[in-house]
């Protein structure tokens, strides 16, 4: 009975923390998705197709106005998550944001799943095609565009061909990682893979964390 007290007890200051820091969030973000969106459309209109000095355009600029919370190492990965595979990059991981490139350059298509965070997907190159149960059509996301996903929505989603986002996530990441990591075990069982991606973001998450980011 005591043992259930004091569960009791931890999981209603658990409850009452994570309301309070919910309530509290958008003072811990550092990047602006109006100017991310509007850093894409430079880049496009810098080097089109190109996307591989679309991403570098990217990245240099980010480097400029957040020197101190942009990984400059640009290490790739692949990654399988709700059916869908591609490769990223990270840019930045925190326990509130998160910045990828992401995408295929023979398209893919999967499950968003269902998140704890607003997410920004920028499309770069290519077409996003999304839908929700019970629509007839797919929304459309051309290159330029932005497609936000709300907390909580789920959609499928297709990237038809070559296509690359800069995606952007505000919010709770660290329950997100369960979703980026649960086709190692029921599918891929790529656990290289699984490993550098743990280190990579778990290194990102820890050097923000040292600097104050939460």
């Amino acid at each position: 009975m005591r043992i259930l007290t004091f569960l009791g007890a931890v999981i209603a200051a658990l409850a009452s923390l994570m309301y309070m820091l919910d309530s509290h969030l958008s003072k811990f973000y550092i990047f602006d998705p109006s100017e991310l969106h509007a850093l894409s459309q430079s880049a496009i209109a810098a080097h089109g197709n190109d996307t591989r000095a679309v991403a570098d355009y990217i990245v240099s600029a980010l480097a400029k106005t957040h020197p101190n919370h942009v990984n400059l190492h640009e290490e790739w990965v692949f990654n399988n998550a709700g059916g869908a595979m591609g490769a990223m990059f990270l840019i930045h991981a925190s326990i509130t944001e998160y910045l990828i490139i992401f995408g295929s350059a023979i398209g893919t298509e999967g499950h968003t799943g269902r998140h704890t965070a607003d997410d920004y997907f920028n499309i770069l190159r290519g077409e996003e095609l999304a839908w929700k149960a019970g629509a007839f059509e797919p929304d459309r996301y051309p290159q330029g565009s932005v497609h936000l996903m709300k907390r909580g929505e789920v959609k499928q989603y297709a990237m038809r061909d070559t296509c690359w986002a800069l995606e952007y996530a505000r919010g709770w990441i660290p329950p997100m990682l369960f979703f980026g990591f649960a086709d190692t075990f029921s599918s891929t069982l790529d656990f290289w893979t699984l490993w550098r991606t743990v280190v990579i973001t778990g290194r990102e998450m820890l050097t923000n964390l040292a600097k104050g980011k939460l």
